[in-house]
């Protein structure tokens, strides 16, 4: 069910319904796989044709969605190679920025962060895992984005859209995932400024928690073909 942020009075139509659908399928609202159809999100977000087909057109181009020969749009899957890639992408990118980032957290930006984490926690607590995307994201984000006018989060973000809906369906079973928390170890790293042990955090969240859903659901799959 697409849940749908509230409009800012600054924000165009366009721009209202374009970051809608682009949080959306960050944030696993989405499934791989799963039609787009302008009619039906214009009438889910109450717009016209003309603000959805945009954004649609916007996200094709960033490779969050992907045009059919029939003209239609879906949401992209991926393979495991391509999996393997997005994730080695996401470290190179996302430990770098974390690292330019540090030295312009405060207190309140650390306050924010602890937020997020705790957030993170209650939602898996409640086994809520769309939720825990969600906050998960959001806390890299607010780490990243300290650092004033950094051109990674968006080939960061490029990235995550390319991976939320894929972690949703990996997401189904949560009993062996998240058993470490990470954001502690990198909020930990953030207050003693130590760059390297915030580098070492990021690592083994996305490969803990990113990593190891995803290869636990092509595991999934290739048993389920060797039993079919």
């Amino acid at each position: 069910m697409l849940v749908a942020a509230g409009r800012e009075a600054s924000e165009s139509a366009k721009q209202w319904v374009y970051r809608v659908l682009r949080r959306a399928i960050m944030t696993g609202q989405f499934t791989p796989g799963e039609p787009v159809t302008i009619n039906g999100l214009a009438e889910t977000l109450g717009v016209s044709a003309m603000p959805v087909r945009e954004a649609l057109h916007r996200l094709v181009s960033e490779g969050a969605l992907e045009l059919l020969d029939n003209r239609r749009v879906r949401v992209p899957d991926l393979d495991p190679q391509r999996f393997e890639d997005v994730l080695d992408a996401r470290i190179a990118l996302e430990t770098r920025a974390a690292e330019r980032a540090m030295p312009f957290i405060d207190d309140l930006r650390l306050a924010r962060l602890r937020a997020f984490d705790q957030q993170a926690d209650q939602a898996l607590a409640a086994g809520n895992f769309g939720r825990l995307v969600e906050a998960n994201f959001d806390f890299h984000r607010c780490l990243y984005e300290a650092r004033p006018g950094s051109v990674m989060l968006p080939l960061i973000e490029s990235l995550w859209l390319r991976l939320g809906p894929f972690m949703r369906r990996a997401g189904e079973t949560l009993s062996q995932t998240y058993q470490v928390d990470r954001h502690a170890e990198a909020l930990a790293a953030i207050i003693a400024r130590d760059a390297e042990a915030l580098k070492a955090a990021i690592v083994a969240d996305i490969r803990d928690g990113t990593g190891h859903l995803g290869r636990g659901h092509f595991e999934r799959i290739a048993a389920l073909g060797r039993t079919g």
